[in-house]
């Protein structure tokens, strides 16, 4: 038994019969000390609400509920891990919630309820990582229903939610992420802690919500970053034509021939803000 008193995941998985499925972007984490890890980078959690996507065996559930989690609710596509899940919620009666169900077609907020101290913490699903997150970051309501969300992604796309201005990764979600949020990347965690092991290294993030971000709206701001990266070469008087290209620009106090990469978040809001005004 391991300290939770709990099977070993590898001993669950056999029993079990839970081979990672390709199809929906799963790597199995096995080692309880990395979830427990993964948990505690999530805060005190005494007292919260956890939603947790994509448990799998549940390693990462675990670590939440043995850290001191009042309740998780857990997101499963996967009907084989289910009965792996209720196993875990035998152990901490009335604390694990399981939802048998598409991520993405959840309503996270009406999930939640009405309670404070909500927040996300997941292994997610390579596939769907960056559709989640989006989804959670652009959001009409705000502040959201979340407190944090401590994330695990593919390097890659870990580096770019923090990526500053000037640098390769800098693109859309690094604005929405930098305009609605403070974001850092935690730690990383090597291929080798998968089973089956990725092709990629992974990296703990963790985001914060700004209770007052520079004020702009979300649709202007979604328009202006789609034009600015979907032609990332192309200085900003041709990529934002549609816009209003230079006159936009030039009220906005940007030099035209800059490029998207170089522009500031708060740069970003100012264009959002005129783009807005200018269909209005």
């Amino acid at each position: 038994m391991s300290a939770d008193g709990l099977p070993p995941l590898r001993e669950v998985i056999a029993r079990h019969g839970l081979s990672a499925r390709k199809e929906l972007g799963q790597n199995f984490l096995l080692d309880l000390n990395l979830t427990g890890k993964i948990a505690r980078a999530a805060g005190p959690l005494d007292g919260a609400t956890m939603i947790e996507v994509g448990p799998g065996p549940g390693g990462l559930t675990r670590g939440l509920l043995a850290n001191g989690a009042r309740r998780v609710i857990a997101i499963e596509r996967d009907r084989r891990c289910i009965a792996a899940l209720e196993e875990i919620g035998a152990h901490y009666p009335g604390r694990l919630e399981i939802v048998e169900g598409d991520a993405l077609k959840t309503e996270f907020a009406a999930l939640a309820g009405a309670n404070g101290d909500v927040r996300i913490a997941a292994n997610l699903p390579y596939n769907i990582g960056t559709e989640l997150l989006v989804r959670w970051i652009a959001t009409q309501e705000w502040p959201p229903f979340w407190r944090s969300l401590t994330l695990m992604f593919q390097r890659e796309v870990a580096e770019r939610i923090v990526a500053a201005p000037g640098s390769g990764a800098y693109g859309r979600l690094g604005v929405l992420c930098g305009w609605r949020t403070e974001a850092r990347i935690l730690f990383e965690v090597p291929r080798q802690a998968f089973t089956p092991p990725p092709n990629v290294t992974s990296a703990v993030v963790r985001l914060e919500p700004r209770i007052a971000p520079l004020e702009a709206e979300l649709k202007s701001m979604e328009r202006v970053t789609q034009a600015a990266f979907g032609q990332r070469r192309k200085m900003l008087r041709q990529s934002l034509k549609s816009l209003g290209g230079e006159a936009l620009l030039e009220r906005a106090g940007i030099d035209p021939t800059r490029r998207a990469e170089t522009l500031s978040v708060e740069e970003f809001v100012r264009l959002a803000n005129l783009a807005r005004d200018g269909a209005n």
